[in-house]
């Protein structure tokens, strides 16, 4: 007999795609499904769709009486899991037919804990923008030169929420997910709790059309490119890395032993470094054991950033101007 796949799905204010994504979630290929959904007090005609669906056995539905923001939402959903999977999914994706099945049969393949993927970036039409979003977003080539290293979600996620499958048993490692900083996200904490106890595997097929609508909550913007200066580039990377190494400071009972002691010494570095507004060569050991499994164009042009903004302001000025001329700008 085959093991029952859940589904959590969170839904706010959802009534424009919806109906596609409950549809695409309800047609897989893999038919022993569960789906929890929870609504977070949408204002739209969403609990409307959803009391549609409400007669399909395979389909649970929670009405939240006050608005508690996707964190939370996610965390209400995780404990209502009581199958040996579960999957994240988003109201506005849509999920091709073998998603859960390839999922699936990956992650036993594999023998992992968690297994996440790659998506194809499509318009509000679903109009194919990007084939891949790792290869978009540069995730791909560490993702698949580190899946086995327990450093890959460390200095930034490269774990996409709404493509993971994992076993229930690592929903402990997961709760609570912290709210203390915007930059860490939901997927990143969970892609980093499991995977520093367990295995993550990755499939590089997408099996999600991963819309983009301009409502999105995390997408393929990437701020920096709206950046006229270098300055402004490097205060928010500063405060990124703040807002993440901050957040594992203070859940630091969380990590390994060695761990912790990393996550203290890189919150401090990054602290210091919003004192260093020219030139720092302290404390380089520290920037090294962050960045030494990046790419070395990567790992050259944050360290200048970061600790050579008085060389790298003319650098930018230069590279915006040619990419200002070339219309990426």
């Amino acid at each position: 007999m085959q093991e029952t796949v859940t589904i959590v799905l969170p839904t706010y204010n959802g009534e424009n795609y919806l109906v596609e994504q409950l549809n695409s979630l309800l047609n897989q290929t893999y038919s022993p499904i569960h789906l929890i959904i929870a609504d977070d007090c949408s204002k739209d005609h969403t609990r409307e769709i959803l009391k549609q669906y409400e007669s399909d056995d395979r389909i649970e539905i929670y009405y939240q009486p006050k608005n508690q923001g996707v964190v939370k939402t996610i965390e209400f959903l995780l404990q209502k899991v009581n199958t040996p999977y579960y999957m994240l999914a988003d109201q506005d994706d849509v999920w091709l037919p073998e998603k859960v099945e390839q999922s699936l049969k990956t992650l036993k393949q594999e023998k992992a804990d968690l297994v996440f993927g790659d998506l194809t970036v499509v318009n509000q039409n679903l109009e194919t923008m990007y084939p891949s979003f790792g290869d978009f977003m540069k995730l791909n080539r560490k993702i698949r030169k580190h899946i086995q290293d327990k450093n890959l979600n460390y200095l930034y996620n490269c774990v996409t929420g709404c493509t993971i499958l994992a076993k229930k048993e690592t929903i402990p490692l997961i709760l609570p997910i912290p709210t203390d900083s915007k930059y860490l996200i939901h997927d990143h904490w969970i892609g980093i709790m499991v995977g520093l106890q367990g295995k993550l595997a990755y499939v590089q097929k997408p099996y999600i059309w991963y819309r983009q609508h301009g409502n999105n909550q995390v997408g393929t913007d990437k701020i920096s490119h709206g950046f006229h200066s270098l300055d402004q580039v490097r205060e928010l990377f500063l405060q990124v890395k703040l807002g993440v190494f901050g957040t594992y400071v203070k859940h630091n009972d969380k990590f390994p032993t060695d761990f912790q002691e990393l996550n203290r010494k890189a919150y401090d570095y990054f602290q210091m470094l919003t004192q260093k507004k020219q030139i720092n060569f302290s404390h380089w050991g520290i920037f090294h054991q962050l960045y030494k499994n990046e790419t070395m164009s990567y790992y050259g042009l944050n360290f200048i950033i970061m600790n050579l903004p008085c060389l790298g302001r003319g650098l930018f000025k230069i590279r915006y101007a040619i990419l200002k001329l070339l219309k990426k700008r």
